[in-house]
């Protein structure tokens, strides 16, 4: 029995078809997620962005925008990136070491899972609650405080709520984040490449330097950036310590509560440019991450 040449084409749109409806209805399940993120995403960005080129008016302008390399606008911006890059490093220097120390001991103890749950907890422990639980301990009437009162030992208070504290406080999520982050990095290094090092002769410090350490380096330095970016975005916990405007984000909260002087536009001038950094560090992230994914994927 022969088929006719004619029947075959006419299985191809059918077989496009169903292809397209299997499609859709897999993609189906992810239209809240998308439709969430722009709600709450893409479309805030979008009015910031448009408003902060904008006169009270509605007419296009620039004058907001210039406002953005104020003295008082660089002021607060490098106070924030100061903050973020210090507890960056902080974070991803100590969180690093920590999640090698996890990594060196046994893949499925239970050491490993408890260090990390706890740094899963502690990543996520910010705002309200951290900057209470700083200054119940060491501020002016914090249970260490007092306890150092008692001893005859006055402690000076005055620093959790200045730059030094605040890198402390920010690192107390910034190396549970780095630990979490890094982790998989960590995992992926084979251990027949130290194995193999060592069979050619070469040291601990000629692993380190010539394997181990140009593998980690691009997913050490995404992890910095990452930390990076949660630190300049950080708004709650420093508000809970601080009133005065001295990140990015508190300074963006003080311009709009603020009923003395007309502030216009300018919550959105400093938005955009958190926008803007924000960005940057985030794309070269992504880039990085993509080359981690080399060799540690």
């Amino acid at each position: 029995m022969t088929t006719s040449p004619l029947a075959a084409p006419s299985l191809a749109p059918a077989g496009k078809e169903r292809g397209g409806r299997r499609s859709f209805l897999l993609a189906l399940p992810t239209v809240p997620f998308f439709a969430y993120v722009a709600v709450f995403l893409v479309l805030p960005t979008i009015i910031v962005i448009v408003e902060s080129f904008r006169n009270r008016d509605g007419s296009f302008t620039l004058d907001n925008a210039r406002r953005l390399f104020s003295a008082n606008s660089m002021s607060v911006f490098g106070q924030s990136l100061a903050l973020s890059a210090t507890t960056a490093v902080i974070g991803s220097v100590v969180g690093a070491v920590l999640a090698y120390a996890i990594v060196t001991g046994s893949p499925t103890g239970p050491l490993r899972k408890i260090l990390t749950a706890i740094s899963s907890v502690l990543a996520q422990f910010g705002g309200v609650m951290l900057a209470f639980a700083f200054i119940a301990t060491v501020g002016r009437n914090g249970f260490v405080t007092k306890l150092l009162a008692d001893w005859g030992l006055h402690m000076d208070t005055t620093w959790l709520f200045e730059f030094n504290g605040f890198v402390l406080v920010y690192s107390y999520f910034q190396i549970p984040l780095m630990v979490i982050v890094f982790l998989p990095a960590l995992d992926g290094i084979r251990p027949q490449w130290r194995e193999a090092t060592e069979t050619l002769g070469g040291s601990s410090w000629t692993y380190w330097r010539r394997v181990a350490g140009p593998i980690l380096a691009p997913a050490f330095i995404s992890s910095l950036l990452l930390l990076f970016a949660n630190a300049f975005s950080a708004y709650a916990t420093i508000a809970a310590l601080t009133n005065a405007n001295t990140v990015v984000p508190t300074a963006i909260r003080g311009a709009m509560i603020n009923e003395v002087s007309d502030q216009g536009n300018y919550p959105q001038v400093l938005a955009l440019g958190m926008i803007v950094v924000v960005t940057v560090v985030m794309f070269a992230y992504a880039r990085l991450q993509k080359r981690a994914t080399r060799w540690l994927g």
